[in-house]
C-alpha cells in the first residue's frame, strides 16, 4: 500500500455543496497550510485552492430514473476517483451532500482504508431511512446540520455530531437585514440543475405573464447559478416577458430585493426563509419518479423551512403541482395583500434561531483535524 499523503478529497456535487466545501477547505487549509485539497466540486471550490480533479456538472441529476441513461458515464467516473484515491491516498474523504453518488464514492474509499466523513448529510430520515446502515458501516462520522439530525442518527448507531448550519457562515445576515425590499419586483431561482431548469422555469415565465395581466407594473429577476449560462435560462423563458440575469455572486442581494420569490427546491429555498423572503417552493419530476417518491418519502415537508419548525410556513407545489396553475394563487395572494406577505416574513424570523450560530465550517475543520489526529 502506498503512502498517505498530507491532502484531503473534497467531493460535492452542486452549487450549494460548492460553496459549502470551499469554506470547509479554507479553514481545513488555515489549520495546515501544507495540507492539499483535491477533489470534485465548482468554481467556489476551485477558487479557494482545492484542485478539482473533476467538474460537479458531471453527476447533475434529479430524480430517480433520471440516473439511467447517464448510467454507464457514472460508472466510468467511478472507476476513475477510484485510481486516484489509490495513487494520492488521501488521510481522508469529506463528502457533501449528494448521497446517490457519494454513498458509492463512501464505500470505495472505505475498502481503500481511507476515513470518510460526511458533511451536510443525506436526508434519509426523509426517506429511505434504512440507508443508516450503510452510513455505520462505511462512514467514520457525518457532521449534522440540522438540529434533530443528531438523534436520529445516534438512535441508529451512527457517530453523529451536530454542528449548526452553514448557511449562517454565507449569508451576510446584518447588512441583508438594512435593505428594503423592492415591492415590485419578483425574484426567480430556477435552481442549477439541467432537469430542473428545464422544468421549472417555462411555468415560472408562465406565472410572470399571469400576474403581469393582473400587476403590470412588476419586474422580474432571474438568479444564475454557477455553471448555468445565462444563454440556458434565456431559451426556457419567452422574449416577450422582461427579465434581468443576476449573476451567482449577487444571489443574496436579489432573494433581499425581491418582494416575493418563486424558487426550485433546494438550499435556495431555505436561504430566502433565513433572509426573510416569502418564497414558493416548486419541485417537479418525471411521473414514474413522482410515483416512487409517493411510496417512500415519510415527511410532510420538502422545504427545510418547514421542516426544521414542523409547519407550513412556505407553500410547496410538488411534483404534479409544479405549474403556473399552482404557483398564480400563491403569488397573486402575497402580491395583492401585503398583509399576507408581511405575515410569512414574520413567522421567518423565527426560523433564524433554530439553526444554531455562525462559525460552523471552523467547527467541522476542527472536528475533522483533531479527529485525524488521534488516529
Amino acid at each position: 500500500m502506498s503512502k498517505i499523503n498530507n491532502s484531503i478529497w473534497i467531493n460535492a456535487g452542486e452549487a450549494s455543496g460548492d460553496m459549502h466545501g470551499a469554506l470547509l477547505a479554507s479553514k481545513l487549509i488555515n489549520k495546515d497550510p501544507d495540507l492539499k485539497i483535491l477533489g470534485m466540486g465548482g468554481s467556489a471550490m476551485e477558487k479557494a485552492g482545492c484542485d478539482i480533479r473533476y467538474p460537479m456538472q458531471l453527476i447533475s441529476l434529479v430524480g430517480f430514473t433520471e440516473v439511467f441513461p447517464k448510467l454507464p458515464r457514472l460508472l466510468k467516473l467511478f472507476g476513475q476517483i477510484k485510481d486516484i484515491l489509490k495513487a494520492e491516498r488521501p488521510k481522508a474523504v469529506i463528502l457533501i451532500d449528494c448521497p446517490d453518488f457519494n454513498f458509492r464514492v463512501a464505500k470505495i474509499a472505505h475498502e481503500l482504508g481511507i476515513p470518510v466523513y460526511y458533511y451536510i448529510t443525506p436526508q434519509i430520515w426523509a426517506w429511505r431511512q434504512g440507508r443508516a446502515k450503510f452510513l455505520q458501516k462505511y462512514v467514520r462520522k457525518i457532521l449534522c446540520i440540522l438540529p434533530f439530525e443528531q438523534k436520529f442518527f445516534k438512535d441508529r448507531g451512527v457517530d453523529a455530531q451536530y454542528v449548526g448550519h452553514p448557511l449562517l457562515d454565507l449569508i451576510p445576515l446584518a447588512e441583508l437585514d438594512a435593505i428594503d425590499p423592492d415591492p415590485n419586483l419578483v425574484g426567480i431561482l430556477p435552481g442549477s440543475r439541467s432537469k430542473e431548469i428545464s422544468s421549472l422555469l417555462p411555468e415560472f415565465a408562465k406565472t410572470a405573464e399571469m400576474l403581469l395581466a393582473d400587476f403590470p407594473y412588476l419586474k422580474f429577476s432571474i438568479a444564475r447559478a454557477p455553471g448555468v449560462t445565462e444563454k440556458k435560462l434565456r431559451s426556457f423563458w419567452p422574449s416577450n416577458i422582461p427579465v434581468t440575469i443576476n449573476q451567482p455572486e449577487n444571489r443574496y442581494r436579489l432573494m433581499r430585493n425581491s418582494n416575493v420569490i418563486m424558487a426550485a427546491s433546494g438550499t435556495a429555498t431555505l436561504e430566502c426563509a433565513l433572509i426573510g423572503t416569502p418564497t414558493l417552493v416548486a419541485y417537479k419530476m418525471s411521473a414514474f419518479s413522482a410515483f416512487l417518491a409517493r411510496k417512500i418519502i415519510s415527511v410532510k415537508y420538502v422545504s427545510l423551512a418547514n421542516l426544521i419548525p414542523d409547519k407550513p410556513i412556505l407553500p410547496e407545489c410538488l411534483l404534479e403541482k409544479a405549474s403556473a396553475k399552482f404557483f398564480y394563487p400563491h403569488m397573486h395572494e402575497w402580491i395583492k395583500n401585503p398583509a399576507s406577505a408581511a405575515a410569512v416574513r414574520n413567522e421567518l424570523k423565527d426560523l433564524r434561531k433554530m439553526i444554531g450560530e455562525p462559525g460552523v465550517a471552523d467547527r467541522v475543520a476542527e472536528i475533522i483535524h483533531n479527529d485525524l489526529n488521534s488516529l
